[in-house]
């Protein structure tokens, strides 16, 4: 009795103990999908990093304007419908970090986003268009 008594036990610490050293269980966050933006216009050029969330499209990234330009950018949905467009102020003769959040409130978010490098009169340079991966 004694035996089944102590291998019982032993049975239940060697359970406890792998249940109390087991690492606990994490929620799993899944990453946004991201794109590489790259916008040059002669000495000028957007660069950065699109993420597409959900309900908008975040853009971490620099406009190197040489003379007078600005970052023009729009989100649309998968039947073109544009959303508000966001831009930079007009930037002369610098390097300008910037980092924005484009609306794309809609089911499915964003479908793609254009990005454009403006003159100061905020005339389009040079434009791309970006699809969500």
């Amino acid at each position: 009795m004694k035996t089944r008594f102590a291998a019982a036990l032993g049975s239940v610490a060697l359970t406890a103990g792998m249940l109390l050293g087991a690492p606990a269980a994490s929620a799993q966050t899944t990453a946004y999908p991201t794109t590489t933006v790259d916008v040059p216009y002669g000495a000028s050029y957007i660069h950065g990093t699109l993420t597409w969330y959900n309900r908008s499209v975040g853009f971490s990234g620099t406009l190197r304007a040489v003379g007078c330009r600005r970052a023009w950018f729009a989100a649309y949905d998968a039947s073109g419908k544009e959303f508000d467009p966001r831009s930079t102020s007009t930037k002369c003769d610098v390097t300008y970090p910037f980092s924005v959040s484009i609306p794309a409130d809609a089911p499915g978010g964003a479908a793609s986003v254009i990005v454009c490098l403006d003159d100061a009169n905020a005339n389009p340079l040079k434009c791309v268009k970006y699809y969500r991966p």
